[in-house]
């Protein structure tokens, strides 16, 4: 669902506007009926946790080798 509201009613109800946004509704903000702009939702994300990929990365040993003359200088714009 959407929601289009003027840039006064915005300001003066803006909680109650992002509670909107929040439970997944789509906010337009307007000036004279012209849409301005857009309040959505930022996606949620997962807090990090250092080590979560651990073990389920794998490395080809050659990943440490030095890199041919050739593809290291096109890697260094040569």
């Amino acid at each position: 669902m959407t929601t289009t509201v003027n840039i006064h009613e915005a300001k003066t109800h803006l909680s109650r506007l992002l509670k909107k946004v929040l439970a997944g509704e789509e906010v337009i903000i307007a000036k004279a009926g012209t849409p301005l702009a857009k309040l959505t939702a930022l996606p949620r994300t997962e807090p990090r946790r250092p080590g979560r990929l651990k073990g389920k990365i794998k490395w080809d040993e050659r990943f440490w080798d030095p890199l041919p003359e050739d593809e290291l200088k096109a890697w260094e714009g040569e």
